[in-house]
């Protein structure tokens, strides 16, 4: 039986803080940008530990439920770091 191992088609270039897997790097993003794209990452970390939750795999699950708010944890630094003004 033989394994087929593909490359993604984009490669990531550089250090990219909301690490989707295959998904294209970009560089120079604004902080508020940054900013929802970390929390847009939250949330969906959040759902998908909901659906193994209900798909009774709790070890997935704790995984990603715990991931979720280490997520909020980047985008609280990140405007602290940052300290962009408050939406008008």
């Amino acid at each position: 039986m033989f394994i087929a191992i593909t490359q993604p088609a984009v490669e990531p270039i550089g250090p990219d803080p909301v690490a989707v897997p295959y998904a294209p790097t970009v560089h120079d993003l604004k902080p508020r940008a940054l900013h929802a794209l970390l929390l847009a990452n939250a949330a969906q970390r959040r759902l998908r530990g909901l659906e193994r939750k209900r798909a009774d795999r709790p070890e997935d699950a704790a995984y990603w439920l715990h991931a979720a708010p280490v997520a909020v944890k980047k985008a609280c630094a990140l405007r602290e770091e940052r300290s962009f003004a408050p939406l008008p």
